[in-house]
């Protein structure tokens, strides 16, 4: 395993940096540096490693989460408002609805089993996105618009909607019927997870001020490991509620870093925000090497033009749902503009639920295997390279005085 972690490691980083030599993103190296390492080309990785992969992806995920929560701003995120919910649904939706109408003509599936891969599809990748809307944020770019915040915001909530929307259509495929209470689920998930989140990042800086008062210093390196420990224990309260109710466990994490942010002394929380933001700097290796590790190219070849037609159809229908969700704000063309890229990018959720029609013995299942590989492929350099070309020209920078 150890020398599984230093290839991830060395050749992920220095992948990344030659991509950045090469003016394109630093997660194309990395994941292409997964997709040789891994077990269907090279398989230089140990399979311990890839055992636990999805567990790796989650804690990376989870680190990213929280050093987005404490650079969140709820004034911020009231400014956004309405846009931002509606992005958090209608984008996926109208990529569904692309699956629905050219799946069948194109693929030769049924209805359903293309209802089924819109949504393996159709949920933006976080890990992608709210990195760089993070540093967006940190940078000042877009800001007096609150364009960032609202993408994260959005996104953050797009995976819930999606994968609540997936376990209802693969139920339909296996022939279990449609239930209205499946549905009922998605504004429930999320309004316990912000309400979760929200009550033990209270609690969490409750203990930090007491210890304060009462002289017992809590060093910033321990507040890390403590706000770490509970994220991951946030995220285990969604398994353990499970069979009884939904509740978003990621939306918990960020909203638990806001809460924190907002009653924490402004100093510390800046310092956990740096924090976070250097222990993301091995977990971004981690996740992104894992994830195309995760990826079986061979399924590609299969897949052919129609799957790649299929998927820069379903993109530009979701194009015109962020649109439809920007309309009757201030924002102006290119601002739009980049909002339809940044939600582009595909890579985490597909690698986590691409293969589950193939393994619930779906006849679908390695179609729909095939384009989720290919969207990754497609997406995640195609979404990360357009943010990181277009924010500096499309998007205003904030001054200092302002």
């Amino acid at each position: 395993m150890l020398q599984s972690l230093a290839l991830i490691f060395l050749v992920g980083l220095a992948m990344a940096a030659i991509c950045q030599k090469c003016r394109l993103p630093r997660i194309i190296g990395m994941l292409l540096t997964g997709v040789v390492l891994g077990p269907y080309v090279l398989n230089l990785l140990d399979p311990s490693i890839l055992s636990i992969s999805a567990q790796l992806r989650q804690i990376a995920l989870i680190i990213i989460l929280i050093k987005a929560g404490l650079s969140l701003n709820l004034s911020d995120l009231k400014q956004v408002g309405r846009p931002a919910i509606l992005m958090s649904c209608v984008p996926a939706c109208f990529e569904i609805l692309a699956y629905l109408l050219f799946a069948p003509l194109l693929l030769g599936i049924s209805p359903i089993e293309a209802a089924v891969m819109g949504a393996v599809l159709a949920a933006v990748s976080p890990a992608v996105v709210v990195p760089r809307m993070v540093q967006l944020m940190e940078m000042k770019y877009g800001t007096r618009k609150s364009i960032p915040q609202l993408i994260m915001a959005g996104a953050s909530c797009d995976d819930v909607f999606v994968i609540v929307l997936f376990s209802a259509f693969l139920g339909m495929a296996q022939g279990d019927g449609i239930h209205l209470a499946d549905f009922a689920q998605i504004p429930l998930s999320i309004l316990l997870g912000i309400g979760l989140g929200a009550l033990v990042g209270y609690l969490l800086s409750l203990f930090f001020e007491t210890a304060y008062a009462h002289k017992h210093m809590v060093r910033n390196s321990m507040k890390v490991i403590v706000v770490l420990g509970t994220a991951f224990l946030l995220m285990s309260v969604e398994d353990w509620l499970k069979p009884i109710v939904s509740l978003s466990g990621l939306l918990a994490v960020v909203s638990m870093a806001c809460v924190l942010k907002m009653r924490c002394i402004p100093s510390v929380a800046r310092r956990l925000s740096e924090k976070f933001g250097k222990l993301w700097l091995a977990a971004e290796v981690l996740l992104f090497v894992l994830v195309g590790a995760a990826v079986d190219i061979r399924y590609t070849v299969g897949a052919g033009f129609p799957a790649v037609a299929m998927i820069l159809a379903a993109l530009l229908v979701r194009s015109v749902g962020v649109w439809v969700c920007l309309l009757k704000t201030s924002l102006n063309f290119h601002e739009r503009l980049f909002c339809v890229i940044a939600y582009l990018p595909k890579a985490t959720v597909q690698a986590a639920i691409g293969s589950v029609p193939l393994a619930m013995g779906l006849p679908c299942g390695q179609l729909v295997l095939s384009v989720a590989v290919l969207a990754i492929l497609i997406t995640a350099p195609l979404g990360a390279l357009g943010m990181d070309l277009s924010y500096s020209k499309w998007l205003t920078k904030e001054s200092v005085s302002e």
